[in-house]
């Protein structure tokens, strides 16, 4: 059977991770899987590993077998309706619910990013604090609770760039009124620039600022993006295709086309020719930290 290669992949790949996850939490294996739904192990390969869609119905009858929630299911069933499309833009608390994060699994997944900030601190480097301030304004009128539970996610997430093994690789540019820009104020943000300045200190971690003296560059046009690649397998290939993506205000744009990853990332090369080097950006971020504190 032929692998399925048009739309976007990051549904499909996304859809197969949680499905191989929830099978496995119930001690399933593939090949029994594939006896109770009465189809052949490699369909049931193809289907984690993000190489085919799946409709919505199919996921429904896998999810009652992995004895899913069903809450669980109806975001994997608006999965599944989202790996039929030519492009994905996915509205969050439409078809998927806010609290099903897709990025964030590709987040895990991935060994490198290089990531353009335009107007804030990437969440991977941000203090709780800092977090909060942008947690709390994005969602009015929840608890402190919720606030907290979100903030908690954030900052956890962060273990990706210090883990002992293997750590992400991040490269980062900022536009210069990022370090500017007193968000919770100038003691958080003095804080939240000195935790820059010490995470661009990490061997795994290149930390630059494109500062205002620059002038014109290709960010200016992009907004903030990241570029997600993702680890090799053993024959040199990508274990899966890099991807493209934007946060918006009510949605998230995964791009992973290969034409489209290739004009971000030579936007990005652009954007890190305008930046200044690594020990300048420092030393910049460093004396931004102290005009806050004055």
């Amino acid at each position: 059977m032929a692998v399925e290669t048009t739309g976007s992949t990051v549904p499909r790949r996304q859809l197969g991770r949680h499905l191989r996850e929830l099978r496995g939490s119930q001690r399933i294996t593939v090949k029994a899987a594939a006896e109770q739904l009465e189809w052949s192990e490699a369909k049931i390969w193809r289907i984690e590993t993000g190489q085919t869609s799946l409709r919505s119905h199919d996921v429904e009858l896998m999810c009652r077998i992995y004895g899913a929630p069903a809450d669980l299911t109806e975001a994997l069933m608006g999965l599944a309706r989202e790996t039929k499309a030519k492009g994905w833009w996915q509205a969050f608390g439409d078809v998927i619910p806010e609290w099903f994060d897709v990025y964030v699994g590709l987040e895990e997944a991935a060994a490198e990013i290089s990531w353009y900030e335009s107007e804030l601190v990437p969440g991977l480097l941000q203090t709780e604090e800092y977090a909060r301030t942008l947690i709390g304004a994005d969602h009015p009128g929840v608890g402190e609770h919720e606030i907290d539970r979100r903030v908690q996610v954030r900052v956890q997430r962060q273990a990706l760039v210090r883990r002992a093994t293997v750590p992400l690789k991040l490269r980062v540019v900022l536009s210069e009124a990022v370090l500017h820009r007193p968000v919770g104020g100038p003691q958080v943000m003095a804080a939240q620039l000195d935790r820059l300045a010490e995470a661009g200190e990490l061997a795994n971690i290149s930390l630059r600022v494109v500062p205002f003296s620059a002038g014109f560059h290709p960010g200016q046009l992009t907004g903030g993006f990241e570029i997600l690649r993702f680890p090799q397998n053993g024959d040199g290939t990508d274990s899966e295709p890099p991807t493209t993506y934007m946060d918006g205000y009510t949605g998230a744009l995964y791009l992973d086309k290969p034409n489209e990853v290739e004009r971000y990332a030579v936007a990005f090369g652009s954007i890190t020719q305008t930046s200044l080097d690594e020990p300048s950006s420092a030393s910049l971020i460093r004396q931004a930290a102290e005009e806050m504190r004055q």
